[in-house]
C-alpha cells in the first residue's frame, strides 16, 4: 500500500508540474487540509485562473490537478506543484495535535507563459526546486463540530536547483470545517518572508534588462524581507456519497498583496500590479 500510495502522489505531482505552470508559481505556505479521520485519498482536476507571473496584471486560465488524503494517520496534500506531508499520525478526533513534516515544491514563476512583453523581454527564469518542511499545532473540535480544525503553522523551503538559490519562510493560519457530511469550507491566511536571492532573482532589473525591456533599472530587493500577505478560501460539495468518498465539486478563491520593495519593483509597479487574484473550479473523487 505504501509503494502504491507514493506512486500515486508523485504521479499527481509530476502531472501538475507539466499541466499547471502558472498556478504553481507561488507555492509558499501550508495548504488547506481536511482531516476527518480514516483512510482516504482525494484527487481533483479542473481549471484555474491565475496571474501569468506573480505580480502580473494579466491572468491566464490553466488546467489544475491536486491530491489530498490520509493513510494510517499520515496526511498529505498538494497545492499546484507543491506537495506537503504531515508525518505525525493523527486520529482526527477532538484535541490538540502537533504537525510536522517535509515539503517539496517546483516553482515555475516566470519560466513560461509570460503575457507582459516588457517582463518577457527580461528573459525567462529557471525553475526552482525547493525542499523544506513545516511545523505547527492544530486544534480539532473548535466551533462547529468535533471535526472542525484551527491550525497555526510555519513552513520553510530552500531552492536546491540554484535558480534563486534562496529561501521562503511562511507563517500561516487555517480554519477548516465540514458544514455537513457533504459540504466543506476552508479559510486561510499567510505571509511570505523571502531571502535576498529570491528578491533579486524575480524582482530586480539590471542595466541589460532595463535596456531590453524599457523598464527602469531596479535593485531595491537587496535584503531579505516580507514579500506578501494572502488570504484564500476553498469550498467542496459532495455529489455522491459524502466528504469521505464519492464524486464532488470544489471551488477556490484567493487574494494576495505584494508588499514593500517587491511592490516597488518595475515588474510589479509598472508592468504589473500589487493586488493578485486567483481561483479554480473543478471536480474531485474521494476513495
Amino acid at each position: 500500500m505504501q509503494h502504491s500510495l507514493q506512486s500515486c502522489l508523485w504521479a499527481a505531482f509530476a502531472m501538475a508540474a507539466l499541466a499547471n505552470p502558472a498556478l504553481a508559481q507561488d507555492v509558499s505556505g501550508k495548504p488547506d487540509d481536511l482531516k476527518i479521520g480514516g483512510d482516504r485519498i482525494t484527487v481533483g482536476a479542473g481549471a484555474a485562473f491565475v496571474p501569468s507571473y506573480i505580480g502580473s496584471a494579466k491572468s491566464v486560465t490553466v488546467p489544475t490537478l491536486a491530491v489530498e488524503g490520509q493513510v494510517s494517520g499520515i496526511s498529505f496534500n498538494s497545492q499546484g506543484t507543491a506537495l506537503y506531508v504531515d508525518a505525525i499520525p493523527g486520529s482526527g478526533g477532538p484535541g490538540w495535535k502537533l504537525q510536522a513534516g517535509p515539503l517539496v515544491a517546483l516553482r515555475l514563476d516566470r519560466s513560461n507563459s509570460i503575457k507582459t512583453p516588457s517582463v518577457a523581454a527580461l528573459g525567462k527564469r529557471k525553475q526552482a526546486l525547493e525542499l523544506g518542511g513545516s511545523i505547527g499545532i492544530q486544534r480539532t473540535g473548535v466551533i462547529t463540530s468535533p471535526y472542525d480544525t484551527l491550525s497555526f503553522s510555519t513552513s520553510y523551503q530552500h531552492d536546491v536547483k540554484h535558480a534563486h538559490g534562496s529561501y521562503v519562510l511562511s507563517p500561516g493560519i487555517d480554519y477548516d470545517t465540514p458544514l455537513s457530511t457533504t459540504t466543506f469550507v476552508s479559510l486561510s491566511a499567510s505571509a511570505d518572508y523571502v531571502g535576498r536571492g529570491f528578491g533579486e532573482y524575480y524582482y530586480d532589473v539590471d542595466a541589460a534588462g532595463s535596456e531590453a525591456s524599457g523598464l527602469r533599472a531596479y535593485d531595491g530587493t537587496d535584503r531579505a524581507g516580507l514579500k506578501d500577505w494572502n488570504v484564500s478560501m476553498m469550498a467542496a460539495k459532495a455529489l455522491t456519497g459524502n466528504l469521505t468518498h464519492g464524486f464532488g465539486l470544489f471551488v477556490t478563491g484567493g487574494y494576495a498583496r505584494i508588499l514593500g520593495a517587491y511592490r516597488l519593483s518595475p515588474v510589479v509597479d509598472i508592468a504589473g500590479r500589487a493586488n493578485q487574484l486567483s481561483g479554480a473550479l473543478g471536480v474531485e473523487y474521494t476513495f
